[in-house]
């Protein structure tokens, strides 16, 4: 398996530090958003302050406080430049619902919004679930003992397993998706999206291209069906002060699938010390202490029962589909679609590259 990379793509969904409330904050009509929460959400005390989370950079995610000082979080999509099917607050808001009674932790759903006179789109309100969300190495050192680290590998694998064991059509996400064909699926899907959302800022097309074809022509024979989070990641769940998982976040592309495809892409960001870095910040998982990549997979493996032979061919899957997401991102960055949030892009042509090529070499191509 070749290194893995860095975490590159701050969460769409932690509870975070938001920026200062602004009274009119880009993406939220503050009357009418105040009173369609007072009207739906039960003992929120008016008036309502909002402010971005910072680090989001798909859907929108706003810290809401009443003037009791009480916490709420707000999602909603990008401003502009919204992909076909991308950013469904409905879907999001259901699985998070579904999976409420289950062994998986989510933050408790509190009211979705479909009417998009509100504030311009849909938008669902949800539980501030308060913790640890690790974003680099500094904030893993300050949050966790060495000691403490060294337990944060397994319960995200204990977590990942909890969430490939659920009955789908016991929680009622027995259709949310196609339940054979997910990876063939998916390389259609990121290979046309890729496509709409390229252009001169991304040099990588043909590798990209090359990637998807090898990607297509090995599909792994899939073994089970699970809900598949599509973005399982350290700065994606909120940790308690022990280490384990609090809440899972951003459940935009959660779908039905081959669960392993969870389990490349968190190999993909579990970066270890050594590992070619693609941002200045290190990876949290960086820190003394942290599990080995190897040893979070083995976690995994043992707790879930399941064969992860495949891995590799996933880590590559995750690496590619990652440089998709980021082309997303750039062109939305371009196009003006983030609410103020200035976190730079100007590195992520070379990090895309830098993915294709780690995919590439994982399947032996270009």
């Amino acid at each position: 398996m070749t290194p893995a990379a860095e975490p590159v793509a701050p969460p769409a969904g932690s509870p975070g530090a938001a920026r200062p409330s602004d009274p009119e904050p880009r993406g939220i009509d503050v009357e009418p958003v105040t009173a369609w929460i007072t009207d739906h959400v039960r003992d929120v005390v008016p008036p309502l302050a909002f402010g971005l989370i910072a680090g989001g950079r798909s859907n929108l995610t706003y810290r809401v406080t009443d003037a009791a000082g009480h916490g709420l979080v707000l999602r909603r999509p990008p401003v502009s430049h919204v992909l076909p099917t991308a950013h469904d607050m409905a879907r999001e808001y259901r699985v998070m619902t579904a999976l409420s009674p289950t062994a998986v932790p989510v933050p408790a759903t509190h009211g979705l919004c479909t009417d998009d006179r509100v504030t311009g789109a849909p938008f669902y309100v949800m539980e501030l679930v308060e913790g640890a969300v690790l974003r680099d190495r500094a904030g893993a050192e300050a949050a966790y003992t060495e000691d403490a680290r060294a337990h944060i590998g397994r319960h995200m694998a204990d977590t990942l397993a909890a969430l490939h064991d659920v009955d789908v059509d016991a929680v009622g996400l027995g259709d949310l998706g196609r339940r054979e064909g997910y990876v063939e699926r998916q390389v259609r899907r990121w290979t046309a999206q890729y496509r709409e959302m390229g252009g001169p800022e991304s040099d990588n097309g043909a590798l990209m291209a090359e990637v998807a074809l090898a990607l297509a022509a090995g599909v792994p024979v899939q073994r089970q069906v699970s809900l598949v989070h599509g973005d399982y990641r350290l700065d994606n769940v909120v940790l308690d002060g022990d280490g384990r998982v609090a809440a899972v976040l951003d459940w935009e592309i959660c779908t039905l699938g081959d669960p392993m495809a969870d389990v490349g892409l968190l190999a993909v960001y579990w970066t270890e010390p050594g590992d070619e870095p693609l941002l200045e910040v290190a990876a949290p998982t960086t820190a003394p202490g942290f599990a080995s990549r190897r040893e979070v997979l083995d976690r995994y493996a043992t707790t879930s029962g399941r064969d992860i032979g495949d891995v590799d061919y996933f880590y590559a899957f995750g690496s590619w589909k990652l440089a998709c997401i980021l082309q997303g991102v750039l062109a939305r960055y371009l196009a003006g679609a983030q609410a103020g949030d200035q976190g730079s892009v100007t590195g992520f042509p070379e990090i895309i590259g830098r993915l294709a090529r780690r995919a590439a070499d994982a399947l032996g191509v270009g």
